[in-house]
């Protein structure tokens, strides 16, 4: 399949996805929360808009990464591991996009990453590592330049360490979100990282690498 193919998929299904969510959250799935307005909309300052801004930047990142090594490899194990990831993180970014464009939002917000976590006073994210796990522009370019098992291995850590960043972010969400469908969304995140990240353990070992 040509790299184009699959962003296309991807696309595609992660338009899909956002208009099948965003029908289930127009119907019932209504926060109800100090955070939420009157209609059951959340507060463009909330946790559950600001998860949702931060997690599709943080997504973006990881499909990105995943569509580098796809081209860098030809090992079908990664190759299927990068796709799996993409899709899925493509898929759920349409969602929570989908969200904001149903609570009539920006995209952007003009709070610091973070700060629906309390982490909004962190010191800034240096060369493009906006929010914990993810890789520098530095390492992005880096992983494009490398071929074969170096691009793998190079993968494999960038990838534990986004999706250990990624977990940390779902959790706050768990803690933290009011609208129903999203703290679900976001368990789920959760727990499909937690069992990627031991897949990745597993096959840096096979190429004799640490995490």
């Amino acid at each position: 399949m040509k790299r184009t193919d699959w962003l296309t998929g991807a696309v595609l299904g992660a338009v899909l996805a956002a208009g099948g969510i965003t029908a289930a959250v127009a119907a019932d799935d209504r926060p109800s929360g100090s955070g939420s307005d009157a209609d059951g909309v959340p507060s463009s300052h909330s946790a559950d808009a600001g998860f949702a801004r931060d997690m599709s930047v943080h997504h973006q990142q990881a499909v990105e990464m995943s569509y580098i090594v796809r081209d860098r490899t030809k090992n079908e194990e990664i190759r299927r591991l990068a796709y799996d990831i993409a899709q899925t993180q493509a898929n759920q970014r349409g969602m929570m996009l989908g969200w904001l464009d149903l609570w009539d939002m920006p995209k952007v917000s003009e709070d610091p990453p973070m700060k629906w976590m309390d982490m909004g006073d962190a010191p800034a994210g240096e060369d493009g590592a906006l929010m914990p796990g993810m890789a520098t522009n530095a390492q992005m370019k880096r992983l494009g330049e490398l071929n074969g098992r170096k691009a793998e291995i190079y993968y494999l850590r960038l990838m534990t360490a986004h999706h250990n960043g990624g977990i940390h972010m779902a959790q706050g969400c768990v803690e933290r979100c009011e609208v129903p469908v999203e703290r679900r969304l976001a368990q789920g995140m959760v727990e499909s990282q937690e069992s990627e990240v031991k897949l990745m353990a597993d096959l840096l070992k096979a190429r004799g690498a640490k995490p």
